[in-house]
């Protein structure tokens, strides 16, 4: 059967982006090789240290009741509460015992196909730089708090930790079917703003862009405004999404054997086969085969969302 990705496929091999791929082009700095990793991870001022310090207690005061078990569950394994910036060899070493994975320094965001050969070999590129007091509220490239705190610790998640490698892996076959926007798309409503049933009615967060933000936290799994949809696979691959603002809709997974069986079990050949090259629904959209878990009301961004300073309800 056609899969998510093709188990034949030497994944150890960075691979090439074919040149009719559609991709954002990024200029690499002189010092990186075709890897993009940074020779060392930063050496963090007091400064660094306080920002990550001040950014990971005012996330704990939110995130209790709100962010999935099992990603309160990685806080402690890898004793993020410790203080400071973590350095990403311990990191790595604790990780490596829970799961086979590691946290490699990159610069900025980096190629599409040289992300998901890191994924592929159970690596997490994190950004190599923290925000400062003056974008201390909203960065939009993701620095070293949203990359660690927001995704490692689910990478402590023996099933959720699978699906991010196979993710890596689908990668090859999304470049050879030039369909990167729809795979992208995946990873929007899960890695990154996915919500998980954990009991009837308890729905909470585990992705890295809720956890990583006081006010999507609170939102995502609160707020009357936004969509709340089962996920289905083939729906969310054909939806688009706000990058620079609250998401209208968020998908829910039943667990995270559900979002595994969903993707690595589909047959994303004939899937890829019959996308359209743009997205099908606009990212407030619900349609009539949605399981709806709460039809949002949309006011937040009826209202103007961010850019007119509307309350986020």
């Amino acid at each position: 059967m056609a899969t998510l990705a093709d188990p034949e496929t030497d994944f150890t091999v960075l691979p090439e982006l074919p040149e009719d791929v559609f991709t954002a082009p990024l200029a690499k700095p002189p010092h990186l090789g075709n890897d993009w990793l940074e020779p060392a991870q930063t050496d963090y001022s007091s400064d660094d240290h306080a920002v990550w310090d001040d950014l990971f207690s005012r996330q704990m005061q939110v995130l209790p009741g709100r962010a999935a078990s099992a990603f309160m569950a990685g806080l402690e394994k890898l004793d993020l509460s410790r203080g400071g910036i973590p350095e990403f060899g311990r990191l790595s070493e604790e990780l490596d015992t829970l799961t086979g994975w590691s946290v490699v320094p990159v610069p900025m965001l980096i190629p599409d196909h040289v992300f998901f050969w890191h994924l592929a070999n159970r690596r997490f590129p994190a950004g190599n730089f923290i925000r400062t007091r003056e974008t201390f509220d909203y960065i939009q490239e993701p620095d070293v708090f949203h990359d660690v705190f927001g995704h490692v610790p689910m990478l402590t998640d023996p099933v959720y930790a699978d699906y991010m490698q196979e993710y890596g892996r689908a990668g090859w076959k999304a470049m050879r079917y030039n369909r990167l926007k729809s795979l992208g798309s995946l990873y929007w409503y899960t890695v990154e703003f996915g919500l998980i049933e954990e009991a009837p009615g308890d729905i909470r967060a585990y992705g890295a862009g809720i956890l990583s933000g006081p006010t999507e936290a609170v939102f995502a799994v609160e707020a009357k405004s936004p969509n709340r949809i089962m996920l289905a696979v083939d729906r969310v691959m054909r939806t688009d999404y706000v990058i620079s603002d609250l998401q209208p809709t968020y998908f829910v997974i039943e667990s995270f054997d559900d979002l595994f069986r969903q993707t690595v079990e589909r047959d994303f050949d004939r899937l890829y086969k019959n996308l359209a090259p743009g997205f099908t629904y606009a990212n407030s959209a619900v349609i009539d085969v949605d399981y709806v878990v709460n039809r949002g009301t949309q006011e937040y961004h009826l209202r103007g969302g961010r850019g007119s300073n509307a309350e986020p309800v």
